[in-house]
């Protein structure tokens, strides 16, 4: 009976202790905008992920899709992306990585660069928030390609246009965010 219980109850506090690691940090600010996000990349079209974009487990080596985001509030000093799997809960809040990307110059539209899967290898600008969960399925990396090997599971990114203090004096802010849905895994 107690081996049963505490089967149960270990998912559940990983799943608490690790939802306190994404990215709340950041306190919303007084207008949080809806940020316009779309696919730089033809062969991604939130329906399906394309051919090749897996993880290594299922003998692919994908990595994000380049991202253009628009409605970029002023302020933003970096764009923060949850990468989730949305049909498996311990996967869900950032379970398949979350990354962060220093925005150098405001712009009211930004392009994100695709970063490859099962590294921490980060091209430049780009920051790990927190490695993705690989729960035995994989590599460790800052980010876990779709891993259900074509079994369906549908995959998202939330993103966030945050202001990252730069000293204890200041607050960092929520300025925008958007749910974009990767695709199913089929």
């Amino acid at each position: 009976m107690y081996k049963k219980t505490y089967l149960r109850i270990i998912p559940l506090l990983f799943i608490i202790i690790f939802s306190s690691c994404s990215s709340g940090k950041y306190i919303p600010a007084d207008n949080v905008v809806k940020l316009e996000v779309k696919f730089a990349d033809s062969r991604w079209n939130g329906e399906v992920i394309p051919p090749g974009e897996g993880c290594k487990r299922c003998g692919e080596y994908g990595s994000t899709p380049e991202l253009i985001i628009s409605n970029v509030p002023s302020k933003t000093n970096a764009i923060i992306m949850e990468y989730c799997d949305r049909s498996y809960q311990l996967m869900n809040n950032g379970g398949h990585g979350i990354i962060g990307y220093r925005v150098e110059k405001p712009s009211k539209e930004i392009t994100i660069p695709s970063v490859p899967g099962h590294t921490f290898d980060l091209p430049e600008n780009f920051f790990l928030v927190h490695e993705h969960i690989k729960a035995g399925m994989d590599k460790a990396g800052a980010y876990l390609p779709p891993c259900s090997c074509r079994g369906g599971n549908i995959y998202s990114v939330n993103i966030k246009a945050v202001y990252q203090a730069s000293s204890e004096n200041e607050t960092s802010l929520l300025l925008g965010e958007y749910e974009l849905i990767l695709g199913k895994d089929i």
